[in-house]
């Protein structure tokens, strides 16, 4: 009894000696809570890189696709940017082999499609992976690094099966008949067709703005022959709207009326041509509109709505100084085009500041304006604007 007795009040003591319960339960508790600390911190780890390296994707697919769209790239150089893409948005935060690492485990597909005559569709998926360091109690369970990959897919394209109804707004008035800086040389007198003498002349701004005009309709031209998908209008004004071709499928009427103008005269007031051009084309919600109607004819739906405004000047109305009064009526139809879903092209051709602030603030987006100075820069401003009109949205498809 008095062995079984010690023994008893030994482990008594024993348990109530706090010192070596705190060390006993430390001892046991502390390699769990270094494991589970270290796990929550490559868990975190983990998400961070893959959120950072999803948005790399994403924006690699998008660039790719988007510069694909612009024929700025081709098929066969769009993989290695892509892959340089990705790699770049580690540059900053990853030591030069990491950084080669990703770029290495980064794949960059890209299918093209053909579409219609002169268009393409582009189907880019961009995948990759980076290793993410492990705390040393996990590398016991998982080894030295897991992992993380994300994957983003996108589609883009020009020229393709895509209705469209577009406006062209051309400025017929006094200063258009200014001459350009641009020189050009025709022949004044032929025979057996050889030239025997030359004139050297200045090209106006009103021709100046029927050669980019060719140039836009020969651009949807060449994207639609048929036509089967695009409609236009042209309207010109000056002091008000002058005339209007009406809206026709493909080229040809709008292309007449353009040609058509023979005399750059009056003020200059873009509104009423504004309000015209969105009554137009502006889609009714039950899609009853006539350009819904002519379109949907023709198994086109979606239908893109855009307007292409021109000027070589500011909002003057019959005067020759800027009216304040014009200058906002012309801004609020543009306005009204915006909500109403159309996309608005404007271009300022050797206009003043106060012609650029307002066509600045017409546009639908900052690259949908265009400032150019020259004839040659004019006319590729709208050639680019009907490259932009019948490309395909680049979108994410993940």
């Amino acid at each position: 009894m008095f062995g079984m007795r010690q023994f008893q009040q030994t482990i008594r003591r024993f348990i109530r000696q706090e010192n070596g319960n705190f060390a006993l339960m430390t001892a046991l508790i502390l390699p769990v809570l270094l494991g589970t600390a270290g796990m929550a911190i490559d868990a975190t780890n983990m998400v961070l890189s893959r959120a950072q390296l999803q948005d790399a994707t994403d924006a690699a697919a998008l660039a790719v696709s988007s510069r694909l769209a612009d024929k700025k790239i081709d098929s066969s150089t769009g993989s290695e940017y892509g892959k340089n893409f990705v790699a770049g948005r580690f540059s900053g935060s990853s030591d030069a082999t990491s950084v080669a690492a990703i770029k290495a485990g980064t794949t960059v597909s890209i299918t093209t499609t053909a579409q219609g005559v002169s268009g393409k569709s582009f189907a880019v998926a961009v995948n990759s992976s980076v290793p993410v360091p492990l705390t040393p109690l996990t590398r016991l369970l998982f080894g030295q690094e897991v992992n993380v990959s994300a994957a983003s897919k996108t589609v883009s394209g020009y020229g393709g099966p895509r209705g469209l109804s577009m406006e062209v707004l051309l400025d017929t008035s006094g200063s258009m008949a200014q001459n350009t800086a641009t020189q050009r040389t025709r022949c004044t007198l032929q025979l057996f067709n050889i030239c025997l003498a030359y004139q050297t002349y200045y090209v106006t701004k009103l021709d100046a703005v029927k050669e980019a005009a060719t140039a836009l309709f020969d651009g949807l031209d060449k994207v639609d022959p048929t036509p089967k998908f695009i409609r236009t209008g042209a309207i010109t004004y000056a002091t008000t709207m002058v005339a209007q071709s009406n809206m026709a499928w493909g080229t040809t009427d709008s292309r007449r009326q353009v040609n058509n103008i023979l005399t750059a005269v009056g003020g200059t007031d873009a509104t009423l041509s504004m309000q015209t051009a969105i009554n137009n084309i502006k889609a009714s919600p039950a899609k009853t509109d006539t350009e819904s109607v002519e379109q949907k004819k023709k198994g086109n739906d979606p239908v893109d709505r855009v307007i292409v405004l021109m000027t070589d000047g500011e909002m003057t109305g019959a005067s020759a100084v800027w009216d304040a009064v014009f200058d906002k009526s012309v801004r609020d139809q543009c306005a009204a085009a915006k909500t109403a879903g159309i996309k608005v092209f404007t271009v300022a051709f050797m206009a003043p500041p106060r012609g650029q602030d307002l066509l600045k603030a017409c546009a639908t987006t900052e690259a949908n304006y265009y400032e150019p100075n020259t004839v040659d820069s004019l006319v590729s401003a709208f050639a680019e604007i009907a490259e932009k009109a019948t490309a395909q949205p680049t979108r994410l498809t993940n």
